[in-house]
């Protein structure tokens, strides 16, 4: 199965001509002429821009496929603009398959004789179709008011046949990499697949989208940021999900943003405010922020409010990671470099013998140029090859925990760069974060814990008196008998010493009686065996 779909990815990259994507100086003369040899694979697109033959190759590959291209359309400083408008496409834009087909799956999965039992009115054609589902329009027959405007998301059909295949393919890769490639352990390239594969079989179950949405939602419930359509959770299944459908314009169409007057730099700081609310606020962050899932309200475009769909990968933190992170990120903003390598050596990330001063300086070399810059002048895709670098000449870990953080912050920079370049990410995500660490010491946070563990402790206050009495009641059991424990444990060390004298003596008298039978002192040598024998037999039985 590995050899097939290998063969086939081969196969799709070369007929598409990707192949011209590596330099002629990075292709030695044996790489030239197996290319040759494959005459059979040779380019057929090749009338076609690279940027339509990208897309067009991931596409055919499959969702896991079209998620790299997705995340790649959002780095416009790392592609040309034309890569880049083309690669978007596969955001929403990705084949349908029929809609017939989707009609009998969503009867199936509710349980319907005719899809208009239930949806009065039901669209053939997909509003949307992305790597993994698609979605209808449809009306919904509500008991106690009018039909209510819905969107039904459909699983495609044997999706789940061709992302096993993929993610055995990157099992693969991932174990010849992590035991071939220099940096193989230090990249943990097993871990991060681990990862994603838990992620990416995730999206396959909607019913835990479903559910997804609806915290969500619950978490953004009062906010002018940001909000999540209402999920109807009784009419979802694991391969059909029912939802408000919204009428926002896509974030993306940034022309369509501008003429209805949105304030875009307020709309490009609610985005980051978005992000670090949900990471470090709820520890529940929606991870799969690429432009196709992110819509803007029609209303009040003054105090724009965004609407985010597709909920199916979301992040959560501990609470570990997240002060690690906060704190990193409030030293960055401060430049205190020495803070973030002691930050790094303290949570293990680096090895514990790392010079901190080296350490300290290669931060500080990387980071130090990007501050004071508007967004449109920072390439942070330039800034992360840096750290990758550096990661690597002082052995730093990667965190495969962190790999849906790392990626929506990347999604996050190519919105904000998109809507608003003159955007100053720093000034304003460090507020944000230093008002958050306040909230997690002192008195406020004393006061939170204790209101929190408030139930807790309310439960156990009745019970205090009895357990106290027990405790005094067993305390001087448990002294004698840790008293007994230790004097046992003090007489099996001095047996201990005493068969270690006697082995010794034993040794050094048989050593002294093979000395004097070779000299020819019979008796001499016979009465020093006998004490020999005699600290052997005391060395075992003692």
């Amino acid at each position: 199965m590995q050899i097939g779909r290998f063969y086939q990815i081969q196969k799709t990259l070369l007929q598409y001509g990707l192949d011209e994507l590596i330099p002629q100086t990075h292709r030695p003369w044996y790489i030239r002429l197996l290319r040759k040899s494959a005459f059979w694979l040779r380019n057929q697109h090749a009338d076609q821009p690279m940027g339509i033959r990208l897309r067009l190759a991931l596409q055919s590959l499959g969702p896991v496929w079209i998620k790299l291209g997705q995340m790649l359309s959002t780095r416009r400083d790392l592609l040309p603009a034309e890569w880049a408008n083309e690669l978007a496409k596969l955001q929403d834009k990705v084949e349908p398959f029929p809609g017939e087909q989707a009609q009998v799956l969503i009867e199936q999965a509710l349980g319907l004789s005719s899809i208009h039992d239930k949806f009065p009115e039901f669209s053939l054609q997909p509003l949307a179709s992305a790597s993994i589902a698609q979605v209808h329009a449809a009306k919904m027959l509500q008991v106690d008011g009018p039909d209510a405007d819905v969107v039904i998301k459909v699983i495609r059909p044997g999706i789940r046949k061709q992302i096993l295949a993929d993610l055995a393919l990157m099992d693969t890769a991932a174990e010849a990499a992590a035991r071939f490639l220099p940096d193989g352990k230090r990249l943990r390239p097993r871990e991060v697949v681990a990862e994603y594969r838990k992620t990416i079989l995730d999206e396959l179950d909607l019913q835990r989208e479903a559910a997804n949405a609806i915290q969500l939602r619950r978490n953004f419930m009062d906010s002018d940021s940001l909000y999540i359509p209402y999920v109807y959770s009784d009419d979802c299944r694991i391969n059909v999900m029912v939802m408000e459908r919204i009428y926002g314009i896509p974030v993306s169409d940034i022309e369509a943003l501008k003429a209805q007057g949105t304030d875009m730099e307020l709309l490009a700081k609610r985005g980051v405010e978005v992000f670090f609310t949900q990471v470090f606020r709820d520890s529940f962050f929606h991870a799969d922020m690429h432009p196709g899932n992110i819509f803007v309200s029609r209303e009040t475009p003054n105090n724009p409010k965004y609407i985010g769909i597709d909920c199916g990968i979301v992040g959560t933190l501990n609470s570990e990671d997240k002060r690690y992170l906060a704190e990193n990120f409030v030293a960055f903003f401060n430049r205190d470099y020495r803070k973030v390598a002691q930050l790094h050596l303290d949570s293990g990330w680096v090895p514990a013998d790392t010079n901190v001063e080296e350490f300290e300086s290669a931060i500080r070399t990387v980071c130090e140029p990007i501050f004071q810059k508007p967004l449109a002048d920072i390439s942070f895709g330039h800034v992360l090859l840096n750290l990758f670098s550096t990661a690597r000449r002082f052995n730093m870990q990667v965190q495969p925990q962190l790999v849906l953080l790392q990626k929506t912050l990347l999604y996050i920079e190519g919105l904000g760069r998109q809507l608003y370049p003159q955007l100053d990410l720093w000034k304003t995500a460090k507020p944000f974060l230093e008002n958050w660490l306040q909230q997690q010491i002192g008195l406020p946070a004393l006061w939170q814990q204790l209101k929190e563990n408030a139930p807790f402790w309310a439960e156990k206050l009745p019970q205090m008196p009895t357990l106290l009495h027990r405790v005094l009641e067993q305390l001087p059991k448990q002294q004698g008998m840790m008293l007994q424990l230790m004097q046992q444990q003090q007489l099996q060390k001095e047996r201990q010493a005493a068969r270690l004298l006697s082995a010794i003596g034993a040794g050094s008298m048989a050593i002294v009686a093979a000395l004097l039978f070779s000299s020819g002192t019979m008796l001499a040598a016979a009465a020093v065996a006998t004490g020999a024998l005699f600290f052997a037999a005391k060395a075992v039985w003692s």
